[in-house]
């Protein structure tokens, strides 16, 4: 025997009642708006507006409008028929809110022939969100890295080539920028926050997973603060780790919370066989904020830096010099009248030569910038990724077996590492 759910049964019934209707009228059961008694002669009945002979008093317009009724009471709202969960309207109703604010980007890039000649080919794809009516649209710095032609494919299908606004490596981040169709109101997707995100806290990712355009994902916030390495000498803090199924594609889209807003940026997975086994990580919205306000404004984030050259220290060059230490930074050399030897750092003396580079022995070794343990060139950039020229950070050094604190004045890191 065949089961049929609460709501196919609650449709059946209400079907079942319109018909009964619709016979019970063509029978002439109920009496119609302007029908008339039996006794009542034909005259009258068409001096009143009636129906000609035969018709047995009732109007065929009104007959046909009593029918166009019934007809428009089955065009019900499913949600009224087939039983939702609240958890349910929730993801349904974020995902029709915003899914045409999330485009699909895709990109060329130039490759070499054989002949040396410049050849564009096909590059990469991802998402985006549109974070302004003005068509601004935020991504992953990965997704239009190296990108010769940049494409936004919007949710009518249009495609409409963009620009890129402003690029930031250390976050993953970038701001592209196109121009909307005339007469198109863009949908954008709202910032949210992501500075009181709770684990378990329900999430949900649209994106363009593998070309299949705006799908949802839903899964809960896994754990935060999480550090990931994006390379030799980045690594992003405070990432927001996700189980919401995240594949290629997804990179650069929205994870968004319960009420719609974005609280995160869909941005690299971790996964041994390529595919998605529920180990996501997403930017942090509050991150993405302050980086899109810079990206907008200059075309890069300005971020500060010891106008100094160090060294992480290696086994080699921490047998060599017989250092205290075997991590941290060695400071090498220091920009004469530079903002750091003004504070008192103090660079090497002694110069050696390692592989094609001069290595200067004898200056302090850093081992704490800003609050942050230094181990590395990578946790150096990370202490400074949100500290601005101008800005004065602790630097904690060890020098001739001493630990010593300066407050050190930053210069602007696009500067000194061009230098």
């Amino acid at each position: 025997m065949k089961l049929y759910s609460r709501g196919q049964v609650a449709f059946f019934s209400v079907l079942s009642g319109l018909i009964a209707v619709l016979f019970a009228v063509g029978v002439g059961l109920f009496p119609l708006k302007n029908s008339r008694n039996a006794g009542e002669s034909p005259a009258s009945r068409q001096a009143d507006g009636g129906g000609a002979e035969g018709s047995g008093g009732r109007d065929p317009l009104e007959i046909l409008n009593l029918s166009q009724n019934a007809y428009s009471a089955l065009q019900l709202n499913a949600a009224d028929l087939i039983p939702y969960t609240q958890d349910e309207r929730e993801n349904i109703s974020v995902y029709e809110q915003l899914n045409e604010a999330v485009v699909n980007i895709t990109t060329e890039t130039v490759a070499i022939n054989w002949f040396l000649e410049p050849v564009p080919q096909e590059g990469g794809a991802g998402s985006g969100s549109i974070i302004d009516t003005q068509g601004y649209v935020l991504t992953n710095n990965h997704v239009i890295e190296n990108a010769y032609k940049v494409f936004i494919n919007l949710a009518d299908g249009a495609q409409i080539e963009g620009a890129v606004v402003g690029t930031d490596r250390e976050n993953d981040l970038a701001v592209l920028k196109f121009d909307p169709p005339q007469g198109v109101q863009l949908k954008t997707v709202p910032f949210g926050d992501s500075e009181n995100l709770r684990v378990g806290q329900k999430v949900l990712a649209i994106g363009n997973p593998f070309a299949l355009e705006r799908t949802l994902t839903v899964g809960i916030v896994s754990g935060l603060g999480r550090p990931v390495q994006i390379s030799r000498q980045n690594i992003i803090r405070d990432m927001i780790q996700t189980d919401a199924s995240i594949n290629p594609g997804n990179s650069g889209g929205p994870l968004l919370d319960a009420q719609g807003k974005m609280i995160g940026i869909n941005t690299m997975i971790y996964s041994p066989s390529g595919g998605s086994i529920g180990i996501g990580f997403a930017v942090p919205v509050n991150t993405a904020k302050r980086v899109v306000a810079e990206l907008k404004e200059y075309g890069r984030v300005r971020r500060g830096w010891l106008d100094a050259s160090v060294v992480q220290l290696f086994p080699a060059l921490v047998r060599y010099a017989e250092l205290p230490v075997s991590s941290g930074l060695l400071v090498s050399r220091t920009k004469r009248n530079g903002f750091a030897e003004q504070a008192g750092l103090r660079q090497g003396t002694e110069p050696i030569r390692y592989g094609s580079s001069v290595i200067y022995l004898g200056g302090d070794i850093i081992t704490n910038v800003d609050g942050m343990k230094v181990d590395s060139l990578a946790d150096f950039y990370s202490a400074l990724e949100d500290n601005k020229p101008g800005q004065k950070v602790a630097v904690e050094i060890l020098r001739g077996g001493r630990n010593v604190k300066l407050e050190i004045t930053l210069a602007d890191r696009e500067e000194v590492l061009s230098q």
